[in-house]
């Protein structure tokens, strides 16, 4: 199981008014543990008012470039992001785990491959890693990208990609959309919604051609963009999507708030992490594994909670569980018997969970 690494910040650079970029120097021992794939994260955790805060922030970097960088965009109420805008300055330390996740594809650089790329806001920041290393890796490849913002002012990254543009000239089309912001194109006024993915499949894009799409933003962008394409005829297994923001289920809570006081069963929870075995029992519907092991001092990973970044992700070994949310894994995981912990709840008498299983 991964665990953090103190990191010294090499630098800090604002990106925008609203945005800055971070990055790391990284020790010769530490070399191998932090080197990267293209669209990966890392998870980072401070002490906020005698508060650990843990927040996933992705790689914007190619992985060629010979630096490891995050991109981090202030959020209204994020704690971790006024800090890290406001107070984070080279010479300061992070706590932080070794690069995690797979939205990717494995490139061949004999491939002539056709790939799309849609971003919205600071979704760009894992999609920008993917550009730089696709269009570097894969000389015969060609890459779209599609991407949304309010105004030219606040797209993050955008003369990075501008320059991408000037070097790929024949093998990167960027599509920008501003939803503040008048253009003379229609197409590339307003959000990215299903009209202008209807648009953009039908006239400007043939789906059926592409190797793969990549999708990073909001929920409700990602899933129309997702849609979309499934709707032009594209396999489910072509389309790779991560998500910057998911809304919250207060009626899965609520449920299992009900449930609980109908059922009063408990499990026997084994959870395995760095090769050492907890064991608890656990009243069903009252707290996510995850959380329940963390509270008995099992120190299990996770970063979000929210069943997007996959940090908690571990591996069934005996038992049953139900997940509430699953935004970060795919069927094929999930048919394997992974899951996320955070999201899962025992519904067997006994389970058995292993974060080492990875």
């Amino acid at each position: 199981m991964s665990k953090f690494h103190s990191l010294t910040i090499k630098d800090v650079r604002t990106e925008t008014r609203d945005a800055v970029s971070i990055a790391f120097e990284i020790p010769q021992h530490l070399q191998d543990s932090f080197h990267f794939t293209q669209g990966q994260h890392l998870v980072m955790r401070t002490q906020l008012d005698g508060e650990e805060v843990r927040r996933s922030y992705s790689i914007c970097t190619g992985v060629n470039d010979g630096e490891l960088r995050v991109a981090i965009k202030r959020v209204s109420g994020g704690r971790f992001s006024a800090f890290a805008n406001e107070q984070l300055k080279a010479g300061q330390s992070l706590e932080v785990m070794p690069p995690a996740g797979h939205f990717c594809v494995e490139l061949d650089p004999a491939r002539h491959g056709n790939y799309l790329a849609v971003a919205a806001g600071s979704g760009i920041t894992p999609i920008l890693s993917i550009i730089k290393t696709t269009l570097e890796t894969e000389p015969h490849s060609r890459v779209t990208l599609l991407y949304g913002n309010r105004s030219s002012s606040g797209a993050l990254f955008r003369e990075q990609l501008e320059d991408l543009k000037n070097r790929y000239l024949q093998r990167l089309n960027l599509i920008f959309v501003f939803s503040r912001e008048q253009q003379d194109v229609d197409l590339y006024n307003g959000r990215i919604n299903t009209e202008k993915c209807e648009q953009l499949f039908s006239r400007w894009l043939d789906v059926k051609a592409l190797d793969a799409a990549f999708i990073c933003g909001p929920q409700e962008m990602t899933e129309t963009v997702r849609d979309s394409l499934k709707a032009k005829g594209m396999a489910p297994e072509r389309i790779h999507f991560e998500l910057f923001a998911v809304a919250g289920s207060q009626q899965k809570r609520e449920a299992r708030e009900a449930a609980r006081q109908i059922d009063a069963a408990v499990s026997q929870i084994t959870v395995i992490s760095d090769g050492r075995a907890l064991a608890f029992d656990l009243p069903r519907n009252s707290q996510s594994i995850l959380d329940a092991g963390n509270a008995q001092g099992a120190e299990l990973p996770y970063s979000c909670k929210a069943g997007v970044c996959s940090t908690c992700k571990c591996k069934v070994i005996e038992g049953e569980v139900e997940m509430d949310s699953n935004h970060a894994l795919e069927d094929y995981e999930v048919a394997a018997g992974y899951v996320l912990s955070c999201q899962a709840f025992p519904i067997s008498d006994k389970v058995v969970l292993d974060f080492d299983q990875l």
